[in-house]
């Protein structure tokens, strides 16, 4: 899933309750759990719903503002156009918001969004058009293949999805497509007791309102025992690549950067 919850930070209390009940079995990935949101057969209208709410709940989740100061914008020019991929790109809520932060920067750039799920492009290019938005029905391994190459490679929650020689061959193309000067980065959810009670007791005030009719709640609690610790990841990473800790309960996988 690409999207996490709103809500801030439950009552202490209710989290530490929480946990005891609830968390024992964070203890080890469960890369067995399936979204409900990856089902082929999914709802169709849920599933628009919740691209719809991915924009209000990544804003929270993801703190796709820090990414943009501290790794996109360093890297963008007022006279030339850079080039950014986010891969598994979903409804593209966070391309377009990289795009509106750099005009408003002053900053010239290109964001290429795509996703080889036919149904997340579709969604997505029946939004407004933005100026410097390119919707793709494609796979990394199809871009590196072909030669493109772009300034910063992303993706937002795309990591807990894969398996480890997915994983692997994510993090090769991603070298090949950011070759040249460029960097990627990628941000997953960071598998925690503390999260996971997070997830579930702050979503819980929006269950039957701002997330009723989406997958978000249902598929966040997979997400999370889906994803990785820090610890986990830095094992299995190649030469060159590092992982940082972010806010809240993010990584971030890294390559080509001296932050």
């Amino acid at each position: 899933m690409r999207s996490g919850a709103p809500g801030g930070a439950p009552d202490p209390r209710r989290a530490r309750s929480y946990i005891r009940r609830n968390g024992r079995f964070l203890g080890r990935r469960d890369d067995t759990a399936v979204e409900l949101m990856d089902d082929p057969a999914a709802d169709v209208a849920m599933l628009e719903r919740t691209y719809d709410r991915f924009r209000l709940v990544n804003a929270v989740v993801s703190n796709p503002r820090a990414v943009y100061r501290r790794w996109i914008r360093p890297r963008l020019s007022p006279v030339e156009t850079r080039r950014v991929l986010d891969i598994g790109t979903g409804g593209a809520d966070l391309p377009r918001a990289m795009l509106a932060w750099a005009r408003a920067d002053g900053l010239r750039l290109e964001v290429t969004a795509i996703d080889p799920d036919e149904r997340a492009i579709t969604w997505a290019r029946r939004r407004p058009p933005v100026p410097g938005l390119v919707l793709r029905q494609v796979t990394s391994r199809e871009l590196a293949d072909a030669g493109e190459r772009f300034d910063v490679v992303t993706s937002n929650h795309v990591l807990h999805h894969l398996d480890g020689r997915e994983l692997g061959a994510l993090l090769a193309e991603s070298e090949r497509l950011a070759a040249g000067g460029g960097l990627a980065v990628h941000g997953d959810i960071e598998r925690s007791r503390l999260g996971y009670a997070a997830f579930a007791l702050g979503t819980l005030p929006f269950a039957g309102n701002l997330l009723a009719g989406t997958f978000i709640r249902a598929d966040g609690l997979t997400s999370i025992r889906r994803s990785h610790t820090a610890v986990e990841l830095r094992a299995v990473l190649p030469a060159g690549w590092r992982v940082r800790r972010g806010f809240p309960s993010r990584l971030e996988v890294l390559w080509g950067a001296n932050g």
